[in-house]
């Protein structure tokens, strides 16, 4: 062989594995996106503004009452008035429990349902590698965060607009900006949610790795999320707080102040990084001396 063709080899290798990759991400997202079990919890995400909406609409009769007294989510209050407080006050009383419990079903589900369905061993005989399938694997759960999210968003949008007025934004400072800085804002509220989600997500997929059970891993993950958010609200445990990942989710709503404050969303970012960044590698070193058999 000419040193031509040594050096030719590795370039066409490197496009071929890339269309392995993105042949592999393609299959995991349209794989995870098809099933049933993910379609119910979008559709259940998807009802949860309706509902809020509803329940609001109906409590203040015209939807012209309610005050800022009013219980329940933050920013609930203020739908009544701007029908786009709506994706706030949505993504606010999902971002808790909804959907980390969603993102844990799909990313407990990621491995462990492969190996659970005997069809793990067969994706490994692909080109592509374990360390490419897990990354593709991760992926495809890290679009599922931003998905669920907007859904949640678009959902809440439409209701809010269908049940009472829209217009100018009243933010947290006290100033008014235009309706559209105020679904800017809205989109990258959203935005900001899902990424919130990228640490947790990483945790269910070594959750996932650690068992050949599907069911089992997914009730490990969503059970990680009850028992963390439980710690998060002891005051005895305080100086853990900071170090919880669910401690700064709700950091986007500096998002809706003038000007906007990022302290505390850096602090989270930072945070769901170094989460993805030890479970990832922890999941990681778990799946490629993994022995799968079956």
């Amino acid at each position: 062989m000419s040193q031509a063709e040594l050096t030719a080899a590795p370039a066409v290798r490197t496009p071929r594995r890339a269309l392995w990759t993105l042949g592999l991400l393609r299959s995991e997202l349209t794989t995870t996106l098809r099933r049933w079990r993910t379609l119910a919890l979008l559709g259940v995400l998807a009802a949860v503004p309706v509902l809020i909406g509803i329940a609001v609409r109906i409590e203040t009769g015209d939807g012209s009452g309610g005050g800022p007294g009013g219980g329940g989510p933050a920013f609930l209050a203020q739908v009544t008035n701007n029908g786009l407080f709506l994706v706030f006050a949505a993504l606010s009383a999902t971002l808790p429990v909804f959907l980390p419990m969603a993102v844990g079903v799909i990313a407990g589900d990621s491995v462990a349902g492969e190996a659970s369905g005997g069809t793990l061993r067969y994706l490994l005989v692909a080109p592509a590698g374990r360390t490419r399938l897990l990354l593709a694997k991760y992926a495809s759960v890290l679009v599922f965060c931003l998905i669920a999210t907007l859904v949640v968003a678009v959902s809440a949008l439409v209701t809010g607009a269908l049940l009472f007025p829209v217009g100018e934004v009243t933010t947290i400072s006290g100033t008014r900006i235009g309706f559209g800085e105020g679904l800017l804002r809205a989109g990258l509220i959203a935005i900001a949610v899902a990424v919130s989600l990228v640490g947790f997500a990483a945790l269910g997929l070594f959750v996932s790795t650690l068992t050949d059970s599907g069911i089992a891993a997914m009730a490990a993950t969503v059970g990680v999320l009850i028992t963390v958010q439980i710690l998060d609200t002891m005051p005895q445990l305080d100086g853990i707080h900071p170090y919880l990942f669910p401690h700064h989710w709700l950091s986007f709503t500096d998002l809706l102040r003038e000007p906007v404050y990022w302290d505390e969303m850096v602090r989270n970012l930072g945070l769901q990084a170094l989460y993805a960044a030890v479970f990832g590698s922890a999941a990681w070193a778990r799946f490629t001396t993994k022995d799968i058999s079956v």
